[in-house]
């Protein structure tokens, strides 16, 4: 068992990078990332940590600096927030398709403009498709627990692919929360040396990194790129049941909350889920089958087993942290609608963007979301397909 402390999500994700010591850190500063880079300056000059802290001009050079060094052969992570995340985004794509597994902890925040730097999911999902597993934390126990896990996850030789671990921006990175912080040597067993497939320091075996891939070869690469990050369902299955035999703490690709009976199910990722837990809670004292479906791991979406576990459900809603942008519903809405189109449940769904620029979501507003899938239920109708939770005014 780990040594409870109280510490927020930030100092968190810190002391798990403490403990992977990792060989390089490049990063640059934003908020609510910040505590980050600056805990594992700390760390390294007290001689916690030999890693090597490369300082940069920009999170554009963070991400450059972290593919150069994890194509040399290093064990590599990072750290990020929302337009700092976006300034990655060119070599978020160089990262995925070298098949490099850095992994990076991102601390999820509104993209401006207007100018915010609260918590929302814009930065992420805005990612989601560079070819980067996504893990999203409920909160600060599940963000270091996660990254250590993510370091084998990506790692692995099936997967070779890197990983980030979000956790909501003030939410959970400013939160102070009781969580356990397990024995250095115990997390330097689990996650154990890295031996690179390919290192571009191996002069004895000289390989060729970034090269151009005319058309008879991209479409290929980019296959044999798409196994990688699919082989990572299976793996994230793997490591996080070896990590339950190690520290009494199991992760699957989502969590079910009270959903084997449940009729209103809410459909949710981040911190959002502590909430509404308790939502779930109450009302089923009072005898409502409600429950939460929480998502964990969003790339690659895992949409057999979110559909499988969705068969009981009368009615659905699915909850978005960010706008659609002018599509049918949110990301996470698209998924779980995909993913259940093919299979015999025909339940009805619903889809709420909430907590933008980190506007407050509170048991009244997700209590208001059962109120309208019972109601939906009861009459077969859906009067808004899309809705906003605590917005001024009627959205439409």
């Amino acid at each position: 068992m780990g040594k409870k402390v109280a510490l927020t999500g930030n100092e968190a994700a810190a002391h798990a990078i403490r403990q992977i010591n990792p060989d390089v850190i490049a990063a640059f500063p934003i908020t609510p990332s910040t505590p980050i880079p600056q805990a594992v300056a700390q760390f390294i000059a007290d001689g916690l940590m030999d890693t090597e802290l490369v300082t940069v001009e920009s999170e554009h050079s963070a991400m450059s600096a972290c593919i150069g060094a994890a194509a040399a052969g290093g064990r590599v992570m990072t750290a990020t927030s929302a337009n700092g995340y976006a300034l990655m985004w060119e070599m978020l794509y160089i990262a995925s398709g070298m098949r490099l597994p850095i992994v990076m902890s991102v601390v999820a925040r509104a993209l401006s403009a207007p100018l915010n730097i609260h918590g929302d999911h814009s930065d992420i999902m805005g990612g989601r498709d560079t070819g980067w597993i996504q893990l999203i934390a409920e909160n600060s126990q599940e963000a270091y627990d996660t990254l250590i896990q993510a370091v084998k996850i990506a790692e692995h030789k099936d997967v070779m692919t890197p990983a980030l671990v979000a956790q909501d921006g003030f939410n959970i990175s400013h939160a102070i929360e009781i969580w356990e912080l397990e024995d250095d040597n115990k997390v330097k067993e689990f996650i154990g040396d890295y031996e690179p497939l390919y290192p571009l320091l191996n002069t004895d075996e000289p390989i060729t990194h970034g090269a151009w891939a005319p058309p008879n070869w991209y479409f290929e690469h980019k296959m044999n790129q798409l196994k990688g990050l699919l082989n990572a369902k299976d793996v994230v299955k793997q490591v996080g049941k070896e990590f339950g035999e190690a520290f009494g703490r199991e992760y699957g690709l989502y969590e079910a909350y009270k959903l084997d009976d449940a009729e209103y199910v809410i459909v949710a990722a981040g911190s959002v889920c502590g909430t509404t837990k308790d939502v779930v809670d109450n009302l089923r004292e009072n005898g409502v089958k409600a429950g939460l479906l929480r998502i964990r791991l969003f790339r690659p979406f895992p949409f057999g087993e979110i559909a499988e576990a969705l068969q009981s459900a009368k009615a659905i809603a699915v909850l978005d942290r960010v706008s659609p942008a002018g599509a049918q519903g949110g990301p996470l809405f698209s998924e779980v609608r995909s993913a259940l189109y093919d299979t015999s449940t025909r339940a009805p769904i619903i889809n709420y963007t909430y907590g933008l620029g980190g506007r407050d979501t509170q048991p009244k507003h997700i209590n208001s979301v059962y109120e309208t899938l019972k109601k939906i239920v009861e009459t077969g109708k859906i009067e808004k397909q899309f809705d906003c939770l605590n917005l001024r005014g009627e959205w439409r």
